[in-house]
């Protein structure tokens, strides 16, 4: 995520992590990103104005970098999902699970994330290319899985790991949002759709 703090790579700095909380307490107690504004955010950090623009381009930027564990958490998902140890349909619905778990944690910085999506051309950008990644690393799975004879050939394999991804955005978001069906459904019928779209059938 090369945009989320504007100063650079370190995460030690305690005024960054003090607008982080800020923020964090503030969204918790407001109904929409929109409700809340950088002085009040810098004022309860204890830090100027101006320090909160010294680390985020936006409050949308600011937002995701509050996120960041769940990017790290999705990235380390991935990487537990394209070793392709074990069984798949086991192995999918973990990761499926832990995705959930994330929202779960968080789930009203989560709402407000989708806000700012919505109006960040910046975030989308950012989150795009996130996705692209994981994406391509999906991709090589099935390729990898096709190549070994554990899965079927089938369609293009950059377009399905793309689809398969939407989807679970799709998903996580109406589940972040109250909609859909329940939680233990939900991650259920996302694990039968990979399973099925890449190996061909449950296993």
């Amino acid at each position: 995520m090369s945009r989320l703090d504007r100063r650079g790579p370190g995460r030690g700095d305690e005024r960054r992590a003090a607008l982080l909380l800020a923020l964090d307490e503030l969204l918790r107690e407001a109904p929409s990103l929109e409700s809340i504004n950088v002085a009040e955010v810098s004022r309860r950090a204890g830090v100027t104005r101006s320090a909160f623009y010294f680390y985020f381009e936006s409050k949308a930027m600011a937002v995701m970098a509050l996120l960041e564990e769940m990017y790290d958490d999705a990235a380390n998902e991935t990487d537990r999902l394209v070793e392709a140890e074990g069984e798949p349909e086991p192995r999918i619905h973990q990761v499926i699970s832990h995705l959930f778990d994330m929202v779960d944690r968080r789930p009203y910085a989560y709402r407000v994330l989708l806000e700012a999506r919505a109006t960040s051309a910046t975030l989308r950008e950012d989150w795009d290319q996130g996705r692209a990644g994981f994406a391509q690393q999906i991709a090589t799975m099935i390729t990898n899985e096709r190549a070994t004879a554990k899965a079927p050939d089938g369609a293009d394999a950059d377009a399905l790991a793309s689809v398969l991804l939407e989807l679970n955005d799709r998903s996580i978001e109406r589940y972040a949002l109250g909609h859909g069906p329940a939680r233990a459904a939900h991650i259920d019928a996302l694990t039968s759709i990979w399973v099925r779209t890449i190996y061909g059938g449950q296993r």
